[in-house]
Parts: structure tokens; C-alpha cells; sequence
């Protein structure tokens, strides 16, 4: 019981830490400022590891300390509940590290559309809406262009949930054959 408890803690923690240093690095990428209430919390949040990191690995373009901080993240949660649980495979753990990453990485993305998709039909003039249909719009502009709307809705942001868990389930089955 202890044991769930300890990996339920890592777990959460983990993933806001991991989650924070991903937004960080996709706001960089598709180069949409954040709220100021939001950007206080993700540079406040995440600038303890990610200016260590600059430090190392100066940005060329992107800002890979925060992802690569995501990643150590995602490692030493990992080595923290596979260490208790099974001893140091360092080759299983790099695995499940990677592999949960991705997973993150796609979940983020769901939960950005999700986000999307209730503040369309609530209130899509909140405060935070341009900026969530921003940190959206590179995933769905493609597909935008590949499926019109019907009868003025949208089914790319559905269409794109869809790829996602697809993508889950690849990442899922590809490393089990890893293992």
C-alpha cells in the first residue's frame, strides 16, 4: 500500500513538473506568448532546471533544456518507482522513460484540444481560448486542410483525438518489443 502511494505522489508530481517543461517547450516552438498569469507559472515552475540546463546546451533555435529537463524528469521518476520495485536495469529504465515521455507528450496534446473544445462550446472568448487554439493550431491546420467542415463543424480537432490515441497505442505496443 505504501508503495502505490509513493508511485501515486511521483507520478503526480512528475507529471506537472514534466508537463510544465513540454508547454514551455512547445510555447517556444510555435512562438505564442502566454497569458501573464500563465507564463509567471511556467517560467516559475520550470526555470529552477531549465537555466542549469542552458548552461549545458545553449538554445539553437529551440528551447531543448526545457525538453530535455522534461525527459530527466520522466527519467528520475521512473528510477525512483522501477528502482524500489525491480533493481537498476538502466536499459529498461532509458525505455520506459522514452516511452512515457511520448506518451505525455500526446496526452498534452489531447488535453490542449479538450481544453479547446469546452472553451468553444462555453466561452470562446475567455481569456485563455487565443491562447490554447494557438498552442493547437500547428497540429490542426493540417488537417483542416484535408477535411472540410460539415455543415460548420469542425471534426478536425475529433480527427486529431483519434490520431493521437493511435499514436499512444503505437508508442505502447512499438516498446513492448523493446522490453
Amino acid at each position: 500500500m505504501l508503495l502505490s502511494i509513493f508511485t501515486m505522489i511521483v507520478n503526480a508530481v512528475a507529471s506537472i513538473l514534466a508537463g510544465v517543461m513540454l508547454l514551455r517547450f512547445w510555447m517556444q516552438v510555435v512562438r505564442v506568448r502566454p497569458p501573464q498569469s500563465v507564463g509567471q507559472f511556467v517560467y516559475q515552475l520550470s526555470d529552477w532546471l531549465v537555466r542549469p540546463l542552458r548552461r549545458v546546451m545553449p538554445g539553437s533555435g529551440y528551447d531543448w533544456a526545457s525538453l530535455v529537463g522534461a525527459f530527466l524528469i520522466v527519467l528520475l521518476s521512473i528510477i525512483a518507482i522501477l528502482g524500489l520495485q525491480t533493481g537498476f536495469n538502466f536499459k529498461i529504465i532509458l525505455l520506459v522513460a522514452l516511452e512515457r515521455l511520448l506518451q505525455w507528450i500526446c496526452y498534452g496534446f489531447m488535453a490542449t484540444l479538450i481544453m479547446e473544445a469546452v472553451f468553444s462550446w462555453v466561452n470562446p472568448h475567455a481569456p485563455l481560448a487565443p491562447f490554447v487554439r494557438a498552442l493547437n493550431d500547428p497540429l490542426l491546420r493540417p488537417l483542416r486542410r484535408l477535411i472540410p467542415p460539415l455543415g460548420g463543424v469542425d471534426l478536425s480537432p475529433l480527427v486529431l483525438l483519434i490520431l493521437l490515441q493511435i499514436a499512444v497505442r503505437v508508442i505502447d505496443a512499438l516498446f513492448f518489443t523493446l522490453y
